[in-house]
């Protein structure tokens, strides 16, 4: 019977072990630190790295993908009015450089340390910014803060290896007081701004009102000053029209050697018919006796010799 060799078997078993502890897998996203009894001493990217077997040892896995964390910190205004905030934060590693690897894994003790510097550093930063500003102004101030807040770290953030992509402030809001007497500033300017709203639109229908009445009176005006325009017109024209028969009339009659008094005396009796004919009703007084007729027959007859003397000029 053959005699076992157990030390060759021991160091082919410690000699595969070794050879396969060589090969390194480093996933996706991520970067390996690597050091040499402590010391470090170069990274490896992702995929499969070989390193020195019980010499250089796998430090940290430093994440390169981006990483939020939600933050609820308080802050006083100017006024001293208390302001609490609620925050999503997105950062990451700046670059996938040697030495910012490196500043990511040795700068802190761990990613607790870190994270707490980093939300502190935030924090100080916010409420350095709103403590010189009034409670009022807080609310507007959202892209101001965020500007201020990486204007301030970003400079801190690179020294660490990391870069802060986005700060959004999801939430400001106020002690239960302040929030009551905000809600009733805005709804009392809501108030005063729909009374304006009405004011200018009941001024804007009476005024719309009264122009339309003004247009139609001053149409109602221009009709009745034309409509006067052309009865005045018409009277001129009728008064015209009889004057030019009554002086034919009496040309006529002088040629044919009549008397005057034949034409007044008919157009007198044609006048009498016509207002019986056309009265409607209504009385009309006439003077009709003999000397009465005498004068109103002198008077026409003073009017066709005014006629007469009118039409030899």
């Amino acid at each position: 019977m053959e005699e076992v060799n157990i030390p060759m078997y021991v160091a082919v078993a410690l000699g595969i072990i070794i050879l396969f502890s060589s090969f390194v897998t480093v996933q996706q996203g991520t970067i390996a630190v690597i050091t040499i009894f402590g010391k470090y001493r170069r990274i490896l990217t992702p995929g499969l790295n070989m390193k020195i077997p019980l010499i250089e040892k796998i430090y940290k896995r430093v994440s390169i993908q981006n990483r939020s964390v939600e933050l609820e910190f308080q802050a006083i205004t100017v006024d001293q009015a208390n302001v609490y905030f609620k925050a999503m934060l997105l950062y990451s590693v700046l670059d996938q450089q040697e030495k910012t690897i490196q500043n990511v894994a040795f700068k802190f003790v761990d990613d607790r340390n870190f994270m707490q510097a980093l939300i502190r550093t935030i924090e100080g930063s916010i409420r350095g910014f709103v403590a010189i500003k009034k409670q009022a102004e807080v609310l507007g101030l959202r892209k101001d803060i965020t500007e201020h807040v990486k204007e301030q770290i970003d400079k801190i953030l690179e020294e660490w290896g990391y870069h802060l992509q986005d700060l959004q402030l999801n939430d400001i809001t106020f002690d239960e007081a302040i929030m009551k007497s905000m809600s009733q500033v805005v709804a009392s300017s809501n108030l005063k701004a729909a009374a304006e709203n009405e004011g200018q639109a009941l001024l804007i229908t009476k005024t719309k009102a009264a122009e339309a009445e003004g247009n139609a009176i001053k149409i109602a005006a221009t009709a009745e000053r034309e409509a006067a325009q052309l009865r005045g017109q018409g009277v001129a024209l009728f008064r015209q029209e009889v004057a030019k028969g009554m002086s034919l009339a009496a040309h006529e009659m002088q040629q044919a050697n009549l008397d005057n008094s034949m034409i007044l005396f008919t157009m007198w009796t044609e006048a009498v018919k016509h207002f019986a004919e056309n009265g409607k009703g209504n009385v009309i007084f006439l003077d009709g006796s003999t000397e009465g007729m005498t004068k109103s027959l002198s008077q026409m007859m003073g009017m066709m010799q005014m006629d007469n003397i009118k039409g030899k000029k």
